[in-house]
């Protein structure tokens, strides 16, 4: 695991499909350019919608820990 400089923690534990994600987009928009994002999430269907939605956008997926639960995403604001 590399260190990061975390500037928010959002914790979704709990919330199923699409909640994790749209509440870490919330998030990301209310942070300014280049910051990190860690999301902590326990719905298997984050590691698929995280994966997808960094790919499609200006964010970075730095660090995706989905081993086990609960999943964590390091996401560094475009």
């Amino acid at each position: 695991m590399t260190q990061y400089e975390i500037d928010q923690i959002l914790d979704t534990s709990g919330l199923n499909c699409p909640l994790p994600l749209l509440k870490a987009k919330q998030a990301l928009n209310s942070m300014a350019p280049n910051s990190v994002l860690k999301v902590i999430a326990t719905d298997s269907g984050s590691i698929r919608d995280f994966k997808a939605f960094t790919d499609q956008s200006d964010h970075s997926l730095l660090e995706s820990f989905t081993d086990l639960e609960p999943y964590v995403y390091i996401i560094k604001r475009g």
